[in-house]
C-alpha cells in the first residue's frame, strides 16, 4: 500500500485506488494499524458456482460473513447477468449477518430481509427446465429465506447475536 501527502494518510493500491491496510478482525471491523488481524479475502477472484459456494460456507462456518460476502461479490461482479440477483441477495445475507454479530441489529436486520427478497424474487436462470440459478446450483433458497428473515426478528426484537460461526446458515441442502 502506498500513502502519499495528497491522500492525507489515505492508503492506496498500485493502481491508486483507496484501499484500506488495516487489518482486520473475522467480521471485518478494522483494527488499530500494526494488530495481527486475518487475512484478507482476495479481490475479483473469478470462481465456478460450486467453488463459490464452498468458499462462502467455509467462511461463514468460520464465523467470518464479511468475508463471505466478499466471495459473493466477486461471482455476481464476475458472473452472468442473469445470475445477478442471486449473488447479491447471497451476499446481503452474509453482511446482514456481519452486522447483527457487529451489534448493528436495525441494519442486519433490514439486510438480512433484503437478501431473503432477492432470492425469492430474483429472475430466473436460463436453464433447461426453467430452474432457477439456485436450484440449479443445489442452493437451499427456501432454507436461506427462511433462516435470514427468523434471524432478523430475533435481532429486532433485541435479541444478540453473539456467535457468527453459530448462526451461520446452510448454503445448500443435504450439508
Amino acid at each position: 500500500m502506498k500513502r502519499t501527502a495528497s491522500d492525507r494518510g489515505r492508503d492506496r493500491d498500485d493502481e491508486g485506488r483507496a484501499r484500506s491496510a488495516r487489518p482486520r478482525d473475522g467480521l471485518g471491523r478494522p483494527l488499530p494499524y500494526g494488530e495481527e488481524g486475518v487475512p484478507r479475502q482476495p479481490e475479483g477472484v473469478v470462481r465456478g458456482p460450486a467453488e463459490t459456494l464452498r468458499e462462502a460456507q467455509r467462511l461463514l462456518d468460520a464465523g467470518m460473513p464479511f468475508h463471505a460476502h466478499e466471495v459473493f461479490e466477486d461471482a455476481w461482479k464476475s458472473g452472468p447477468e442473469a445470475e445477478r440477483e442471486l449473488w447479491q441477495g447471497l451476499a446481503q445475507l452474509a453482511v446482514g449477518l456481519t452486522h447483527a454479530a457487529r451489534g448493528n441489529t436495525a441494519g442486519g436486520a433490514r439486510l438480512l430481509r433484503r437478501g431473503a427478497d432477492r432470492l425469492v424474487g430474483g429472475p430466473s436462470r436460463d436453464t433447461p427446465g426453467g430452474t432457477s440459478g439456485a436450484e440449479a446450483y443445489g442452493i437451499d433458497a427456501g432454507g436461506l429465506v427462511a433462516w435470514a428473515r427468523n434471524l432478523a426478528d430475533r435481532a429486532e426484537a433485541g435479541s444478540p447475536v453473539a456467535d457468527a460461526a453459530a448462526e451461520a446458515p446452510r448454503l445448500c441442502g443435504g450439508g
